[in-house]
Formats: structure tokens, C-alpha cells, sequence
């Protein structure tokens, strides 16, 4: 059996410039971070040929006889990115297949990406292959970006993978830089102390609204062009002001930056979701955002922690709790690995046990 845990994430600044149809124009450029909520994937090595798979989050459990006769339409579709990796990989023989996640998907947080990053780990570890954090992250964008079958965002693969606080350029010949973002520690645990997350009540299909914005970069439909330029602007400001410690400065930045990001597309923000960031800057509040494509899913909050429990008892009143959560600066790794080869690699090492991240 093989555990791969994988994290999920927070956009800051710079979405929708990790959109092929952006950055192979323009280049862009997202400033992130992973949280310590995961994504799960648990796989077993079966005798025979039959392959399952079993997702706790989407309720779903498909099987096969053989890999040869899984598509991507299983189940209307919602098994799509596990069985993509699997067909992708090369996976002869049977496996079982649970995935799960501490957070529901379509919150805005990147479980999907997580989730094919959780379950291609899972896979690549199965199969005896070592990848680099960057090569997983940029194998699961890739086989992601087939099993959905439009285009998506390339961030949250990399922020998954990864781990940590990231400025990510998403260069016009499609590779990726990564430049970690370097904070004293005590300046990232005040950052860290000063972010909340709210969800909202409502789950979203992120997929629709990266498609209408996808062909508003086609168009340059109602000058969508130039507020991603700016949107990939304020994502290298946001980094500039941690990096001098100004986080007042990064606060205001991340209203400016939700202000902006409406104007890329229709249904990024709701009137109920207008009306709870104004009660929260109303209490305090210095800036946020609705985590992911919008829509729906979880409201980040900047506030000092002197104004954070009238925000938190403002936003009860509207029904919306928090959810508590910290940085994670490991990204995907395997939590256990008790494949045949891996028990003798132990035993070499007088049974001391070999962590595989």
C-alpha cells in the first residue's frame, strides 16, 4: 500500500495569468502558497487484473476489468483524473484506488490539481519512478489539463507539488520559474496569524469560469488583456512588499488585486459574496479575496488580529464560519510505502525504515 498526501493552496495575486491562453503571449506570474489541508491518495497492488477506484469527496466508485477499458468519461466524467494518470503511466496490472480530501471540492482551494498530483505521486511511486517536485507538478498540469479537456490554470499543480510561499512566472515557451519567497520567521508566522479563511456556503464549477475567461483573452473582450497585465503586476508587488516586510502594504494590495479581478469575467463575485467582504472590511478587514476562479468556495481575509473576532463574529452572524488552517512548506510527499521493493530497501537500511518524498 502507498499514502501520498498532497497540500492544498492560496492564490494571492496574478490568477488567470497561469492561463495557456495568457502566459503563452504575455508570460505570467502567481504569488501562492500551500496550507496544511490535503488531498489523499491510498493505493494497493491487486493479484489480478481489475482496477478500482473509490472517491470519498465525490461519493464515486467505478471499476474495470483491465486498464484497457477505462475512459475518461467514467461516472460522467468525475473519475476523469485518475484515470487519465493511470492510462498516462502505463499502469499494467490491477490496482485499488481511494482518494479523499480534507476539503470539499470546488472551494476555490485547488483540490483538484491536488488531488492529480496526489494520485500521480501515488502512481510514480507504484511504478519505481523518481520525479522532481517539478516534474510531478508539470506532469499533473499536463495530464490534468487532458483529463478536463479545457483549459486550466497552471498554478495549483506547482503550489501543490511544491509546497511553501512561491512566486511562480509561467514563461511564453511554457516552462515554469519558481522563486521561493525567503521571509524571516517571524514575519511569516504574523502573515500566517493575519490571513483567514471563510467559507462562503456555496461550491462552484471553477472549470466554467476559466473557459468565459479563457476566450475574453482570446477576444480581448472588455479589456480583460489589459487587467490580467495588471493582475500580473500586483502579483510582483505583493511579493516586493512581503520581501520588505510592509504586510499593511500586502493587505491592501490583496483589495485592490479582488477589485481588479471582478473585471476579468462575469460571476467571480456574487452580491451575497459582495455583502460579506464589505461587512468584513466594515470590522476590520484591510483586504481579501474569494480564493480560486470565484464563484463561490472560501473568502481570504487579511486583518490584523486585534480586529479579527468582530470579523469572525460579524460573518457568524451571516452563517459562515471559519476554518482555521497554517502554511505548509513540505508539497506532496508519501506517507507510507510498503511496496515489495520498498520493505527490502528498509531491511537494507537495518530496518530503520526509508522516508520517499
Amino acid at each position: 500500500m502507498i499514502i501520498v498526501r498532497s497540500p492544498l493552496r492560496i492564490s494571492f495575486g496574478g490568477g488567470g495569468t497561469d492561463l495557456p491562453a495568457y502566459f503563452e503571449k504575455y508570460g505570467g506570474a502567481v504569488l501562492s502558497t500551500a496550507i496544511n489541508k490535503y488531498t489523499y491518495a491510498i493505493i494497493n497492488q491487486r493479484a489480478d487484473a481489475y482496477i478500482q477506484i473509490i472517491s470519498s469527496d465525490l461519493k464515486v466508485f467505478h471499476h474495470w476489468n483491465s486498464v484497457e477499458e477505462m475512459n475518461l468519461q467514467a461516472n460522467g466524467g468525475e473519475l476523469a483524473i485518475p484515470v487519465a494518470v493511470l492510462k498516462n503511466m502505463g499502469v499494467a496490472g490491477g490496482v485499488d484506488v481511494f482518494l479523499a480530501s480534507e476539503v470539499c471540492p470546488g472551494t476555490g482551494l485547488g483540490s483538484s490539481a491536488s488531488i492529480c498530483v496526489s494520485i500521480l505521486h501515488a502512481v510514480a511511486t507504484h511504478l519505481g519512478m523518481s520525479l522532481s517536485k517539478q516534474e510531478l507538478a508539470s506532469m499533473a498540469f499536463s495530464i490534468g489539463s487532458q483529463a478536463v479537456g479545457t483549459s486550466v490554470g497552471k498554478q495549483d499543480e506547482f503550489a501543490s507539488s511544491l509546497g511553501g510561499l512561491n512566486f511562480l512566472k509561467f514563461n511564453e515557451d511554457g516552462s515554469t520559474g519558481i522563486e521561493p519567497v525567503h521571509l524571516r520567521a517571524t514575519v511569516l508566522r504574523a502573515l500566517e496569524r493575519r490571513l483567514m479563511l471563510f467559507f462562503t456556503g456555496t461550491i462552484r464549477n471553477s472549470w466554467t469560469i476559466l473557459k468565459e475567461k479563457e476566450s475574453l483573452i482570446n477576444n480581448d473582450g472588455e479589456g480583460v488583456i489589459q487587467a490580467l497585465h495588471w493582475m500580473r503586476g500586483v502579483a510582483q508587488d505583493m511579493r516586493q512588499a512581503l520581501l520588505q516586510e510592509d504586510l499593511q502594504q500586502f493587505g491592501l494590495l490583496l483589495h485592490e488585486a479582488w477589485e481588479n479581478k471582478k473585471r476579468t469575467a462575469n460571476h467571480i463575485s456574487t452580491p451575497f459574496i459582495d455583502y460579506l467582504y464589505r461587512r468584513a472590511r466594515e470590522q476590520g478587514a484591510i483586504g481579501g479575496k474569494i480564493a480560486g476562479a470565484g464563484g463561490g468556495g472560501f473568502m481570504l481575509l487579511y486583518c490584523d488580529e486585534g480586529r479579527q473576532n468582530a470579523v469572525r463574529q460579524a460573518l457568524a452572524r451571516e452563517g459562515i464560519q471559519e476554518m482555521r488552517f497554517a502554511f505548509d512548506f513540505v508539497g506532496s510527499r508519501v506517507l507510507a510505502n510498503d511496496h515489495p521493493e520498498a520493505r527490502l530497501m528498509s531491511a537494507a537500511f537495518g530496518g530503520r525504515g526509508l522516508a520517499i518524498d
